[in-house]
């Protein structure tokens, strides 16, 4: 059990029958009334976030979870493949549970992240950048780079993002996998 005043960013609660973790929160004291917690809360089940508002010193139930190393092994009609790094065994996760599967390619890093009483997969978590190889994009014409226009970018797991136009093909780019966005280019 915990208190409003043990909140903190990426603590795992249960909360209406689900587990959540807290995004962000806000201790409020109002000139009148008591004091109150606003939160923003994710469902680990479903990645839906919700707004919700606690009264100060109410207790909630923590899970405990847990974050593995884990590594991609390869996709097919099942779902992503991964091999846990320290004990090798293999799972099968459906892509919902993914944040980015688009940016998986073989050999990526992962963390997985289990409900430590129950042994349940809850979602997988890439890494915040990752280093892809453009393998289509139209060449940029000299003298547009002017303004801050983009064009669109294959990657080599088939993803499309948006790319400045001084970017070629056949360039290594980090992908910040957190806005869907390019970061910058690989040197």
């Amino acid at each position: 059990m915990a208190s409003t005043a043990d909140f903190k960013n990426g603590l795992c609660i249960e909360y209406n029958h689900g587990l959540y973790t807290i995004v962000e929160f806000q201790h409020v004291k109002p000139g009148k009334g008591p004091a109150f917690v606003r939160t923003k809360l994710k469902n680990l089940s479903t990645g839906k976030v919700i707004d919700n508002t606690f009264n100060a010193g109410v207790k909630v139930t923590t899970a405990r979870i847990e974050r593995r190393p884990h590594q991609f092994i390869y996709k097919d009609d099942l779902g992503y493949h991964f091999m846990d790094s320290s004990t090798f065994e293999q799972i099968s996760i459906e892509d919902k549970l993914i944040d980015g599967p688009q940016y998986l390619k073989e050999g990526q890093a992962v963390d997985v992240v289990y409900h430590a009483e129950t042994e349940t997969v809850l979602t997988c978590e890439l890494p915040p950048f990752v280093e892809l190889t453009i393998t289509y994009t139209e060449p940029g014409i000299k003298g547009d780079t002017a303004t801050n226009a983009s064009k669109p970018a294959t990657l080599e797991t088939g993803a499309i993002i948006q790319v400045p136009l001084f970017i070629n093909q056949d360039e290594k780019i980090k992908v910040d996998t957190r806005t869907n966005s390019y970061a910058e280019r690989v040197k």
